[in-house]
């Protein structure tokens, strides 16, 4: 097998133990038995991949292009260790490449029907460059300029003659009287009605010049709209024939077109193209067992990829997918794990994996440098038997009470990326779309809103920009005060040297207010209600700890000053109400405070 290599070909490192610590996990739900399936990234695929880099810098051709690359880890049924290795795409024009495993196979099935679309597809923008060009346009744009600025003068000609009239009726009727001045003022008169003529005049004489040039336009515009939606159609047409043409096959030996993996709505151009898919499929096929994957970017930045930063699953392309690919694993063999993680998406509640990461950084704190010569660093792994509740869902929403010590969406850095949303987006087949509406920090608990459309994602965004969005917070105070109520309006900072600390300040500060009130005194503690009006980063927490605001932070906010010992911060946001952008009804949900 020509795609097959050595570890030797990319490292000669002696690896121990340590190199099968995980950072990422590949995972996705067996469509058969609903188990959570995962696949590792290890130090040691990610030094194999890392040798794989430096192939490609020595290769100038590499680099004009940015794309990602993969290689898997894999076991022959020998039990000896090979690679395999993957690019998205095409590389350097082509899509198969000696060396590099084969493209999903189905393409050549539709090679005659892809190239007639394309060379149609190509005619269809050569028209539509034609009509976008068509020279009267340029012709109708002038004599409009021409005419615009004629109109101008003339109104402007027909103003003063008005101020002139009118100044000499009034001299007229301060000077005249009878039949002589009736036929001063008639005079008078009969000169507004014939400028008027004039301006009638002169616009039917534009418009007799400039509408049959509006006529051709109209016309070559309606042919561009036509032309547009021939060319949706045929698109989609041929997008639908390369998705029922590729075929995937997985660990049971059962293959699946893609058309037939992701039903549920339009499937974005590149799926199948993938490092991943490329990779498992090749796999499955050849008898090779998956002991662990990484993919990486190489080449100019584009968007958030960095070259030689490694990354997971594209949530859109390759994690609906998963699932499907994973299955028929062993669950004994080293690598591939599946839990019995079985979630009903479609009733009103559900549960989710949690890790338990209270000892990591704020939601934006800086990102600790990984030493991965003697293993500290790794991610810690979402343990199935921790719980994440689902308070409500429909097919907009999902509704989560967050456990304190989980991020709401990934961070910028490979240690920050395990969230409440990049779970989801793990799990769900249609988590293209998935987007937190709102945040809550890391060490901050209860109700985060996840939209799972894009519209209903505006529409809720929307009201909370626009403040039509209740929230309560309870929290407990390291100490105690001496009001039982009030309100607080501080403004608030960002440091960019110092983030993610913020401050008040007063010059550069945006507007942020927060309603109180105590609600009970547990020893030396005060418990409050929080109500913010605004939505500012750490408002409840600066306000609390601030000496301008109640001087006193929350009990377990270390950032903020807190000195008392607490296995958490005591910040939890216990109640959210809104208006459903879909049901148009109001939705009132609590969470319990679990402190």
């Amino acid at each position: 097998m020509v795609f097959l290599h050595t570890l030797l070909d990319f490292t000669d490192a002696n690896w121990d133990s340590i190199a099968s610590s995980s950072n990422y996990w590949y995972q996705g739900l067996c469509p058969q038995s609903g188990d959570l399936l995962r696949l590792p990234r290890t130090f040691e695929c990610e030094a194999i991949a890392r040798g794989l880099m430096q192939h490609l810098a020595g290769d100038e051709c590499h680099s004009r292009e940015g794309k990602m690359y993969g290689v898997l880890l894999v076991e022959t049924v020998g039990g000896v260790k090979m690679v395999l290795k993957a690019f998205s795409g095409l590389l350097n024009g082509c899509s198969a490449v000696e060396g590099w495993v084969e493209p999903i196979p189905g393409r050549d099935r539709v090679a005659l029907a892809e190239a007639h679309t394309l060379a149609e597809l190509e005619s269809m923008k050569q028209e539509l460059i034609a009509l976008k060009e068509l020279p009267q346009r340029g012709e109708y744009e002038r004599l409009l300029r021409e005419f615009e600025l004629e109109l101008g003068d003339l109104g402007d000609r027909h103003k003063t003659c008005k101020q002139q009239r009118d100044e000499k009726r009034d001299l007229l009727c301060r000077t005249l009287v009878g039949e002589t001045l009736e036929i001063a003022l008639e005079e008078l008169n009969q000169a507004s009605r014939l400028e008027g003529i004039e301006r009638r005049q002169f616009k039917r004489n534009r418009d007799e010049k400039l509408q049959p040039l509006k006529h051709l336009i109209d016309l070559a515009d309606q042919q561009m709209r036509e032309v547009k939606q021939r060319r949706k159609e045929l698109s989609r047409e041929l997008q639908t024939q390369m998705h029922e043409a590729y075929t995937l096959v997985n660990f049971l030996g059962k293959s699946r077109s893609l058309q037939q993996l992701m039903p549920s709505g339009s499937i974005p151009t590149g799926t199948g193209d993938c490092c991943a898919p490329k990779l498992l499929h090749c796999a499955a096929l050849h008898n090779l067992k998956p002991l662990a994957m990484a993919e990486f970017w190489w080449g100019p930045s584009l968007g958030d990829k960095v070259q030689g930063e490694f990354y997971g699953a594209c949530g859109d392309r390759c994690q609906p997918l998963m699932g499907f690919l994973l299955s028929g694993l062993s669950q004994n063999r080293d690598g591939l794990e599946a839990h019995p993680t079985k979630i009903n998406f479609d009733c009103g509640t559900g549960i989710l994996p949690v890790a338990n990461n209270r000892n990591r950084g704020g939601q934006d704190a800086h990102p600790t440098n990984n030493d991965y010569d003697c293993g500290t660093g790794i991610l810690p792994v979402p343990d199935p038997r921790e719980m994440l509740p689902i308070i409500y869902q429909d097919k907009w929403l999902i509704v989560i009470n967050k456990p304190s010590g989980l991020l709401s969406v990934p961070g910028r850095y490979l240690e920050n990326q395990d969230s409440v949303l990049s779970r989801f987006r793990n799990l769900l087949a249609d988590s293209f779309n998935l987007n937190a509406v709102h945040r809550l920090d890391l060490e901050t608990s209860g109700i985060l809103i996840l939209a799972r459309d894009k519209k209903t994602y505006r529409e809720l965004s929307l009201r909370f920009e626009k403040k039509q969005v209740h929230k309560v917070y309870e929290a407990v105070l390291s100490g105690v005060i001496n009001m039982k109520f009030g309100s607080i309006a501080l403004p608030l900072w960002g440091d960019p040297e110092n983030r993610p600390y913020q401050q008040v300040n007063f010059e550069s500060g945006k507007p942020s207010v927060t309603e109180f009130q105590v609600i009970g005194r547990e020893g030396n503690c005060d418990r409050l209600e929080f109500v913010p009006l605004t939505g500012r980063t750490h408002q409840l927490r600066v306000h609390a700890a601030d000496v301008r605001g109640l001087g006193i932070p929350i009990l377990g906010d270390r950032l903020y000053g807190c000195s008392a010992v607490a296995s958490r911060l005591h910040l939890h946001a216990r109640e959210i109400s809104f208006e459903h952008p879909q049901l148009g009804k109001r939705l009132y949900l609590k969470a319990e405070t679990p402190f």
